[in-house]
């Protein structure tokens, strides 16, 4: 297969791009190559910017793919330049949705992608993500564009330290603060349920999707089976770090009014129980396993971050507000 990623070298398509090489697939990544380090050796490059559409017209103009996915489409915009980009161009069009599109709080804890609604009017990221979807479909009931939809959950791996609260910038921040004894928030009583995903077992699922005439116009999440309350997740990045934390419970409601733009991240997702049914995933790519847990797969994290110790940065603003919070 002849694949397009357009980004590639983010925090989950970088895992996908490696496993596609390894698989055979001859990927091309679309990027504007500020992230060259994460480029996959086997996979063609070619510099462009998909936020300037006649700048990726006239670098795309003579190519067709099989499959096209786009990382980094966020907006119905961004979707809108990928229709006319690409209709008659490839045979599937892959969107990166979201799982947080998902009801929030769903009618019911376990998620399914066909029984739970979509809709989520705490996080206009979300709202966007659906918006999107609404789009691809609308345009593939008009004209069959080929489109698949795939909704990642908390996904993590090297360049991460996932938590409900850190620095996005400097996530090594959360680590320096466990290891100083500093106190960590967790959101509640940190007993709702969440399930975190590393990047390496989304790789597996997803790739099983490239090229499947049977997954045009279906959507799918695709997450670990692996279900964990924020108090053990707290306790598995405690672990890896090599101390215990010292976890301080607020709740919610407090943390948004100190700082309103926790509302989308908190309320709008990791403050809602998530536990999401892979039953559609595994039917059709039925080797998908994620076979990793957290507590290994945080360690693996831990520890690459230590052998490029230029990435422990400590966000001090970041570490100041969690302060005046408490």
């Amino acid at each position: 297969m002849k694949v397009l990623f357009i980004g590639g070298t983010g925090l989950i398509s970088e895992a996908v791009s490696k496993l596609a090489i390894s698989r055979g697939i001859d990927l091309y990544l679309f990027n504007r190559g500020n992230r060259d380090g994460f480029v996959p050796e086997g996979a063609h490059v070619i510099k462009g910017d998909i936020r300037n559409p006649q700048d990726a017209a006239a670098a795309l103009e003579n190519e067709q793919f099989d499959v096209v996915v786009d990382w980094i489409a966020f907006t119905p915009e961004h979707v809108s330049v990928d229709i006319e980009l690409f209709r008659g161009k490839t045979k599937q069009y892959i969107f990166i949705s979201s799982a947080s599109a998902y009801q929030k709080p769903p009618k019911h804890y376990i998620i399914t992608e066909d029984a739970t609604p979509l809709e989520n009017k705490y996080w206009q990221y979300s709202r966007d993500k659906i918006a999107c979807e609404q789009l691809l479909f609308d345009e593939q009931a008009a004209t069959g564009f080929p489109v698949t939809i795939v909704r990642p959950s908390f996904t993590y791996g090297d360049t991460m330290i996932p938590a409900a609260l850190n620095s996005w910038q400097h996530p090594w921040s959360l680590i320096a603060r466990i290891r100083a004894g500093r106190p960590v928030i967790v959101h509640g009583d940190g007993s709702s349920l969440w399930t975190m995903t590393h990047n390496t077992d989304f790789a597996k699922g997803f790739v099983g999707l490239l090229g499947r005439e049977e997954a045009i116009g279906e959507a799918y999440h695709i997450t670990s089976d692996e279900v964990l309350t924020w108090n053990q997740i707290y306790e598995a990045i405690g672990a890896a770090a090599g101390a215990e934390p010292k976890l301080v419970h607020i709740s919610t409601p407090f943390l948004i009014s100190h700082d309103p733009e926790l509302e989308g991240g908190l309320l709008g997702d990791k403050s809602v129980t998530s536990v999401f049914d892979n039953s559609k995933i595994k039917g059709l790519v039925p080797d998908f396993d994620a076979a990793l847990s957290f507590a290994e797969g945080i360690k693996r994290t831990v520890a690459w971050f230590e052998a490029h110790p230029e990435r422990c940065t400590e966000d001090q603003a970041w570490n100041d507000q969690m302060d005046r919070i408490i």
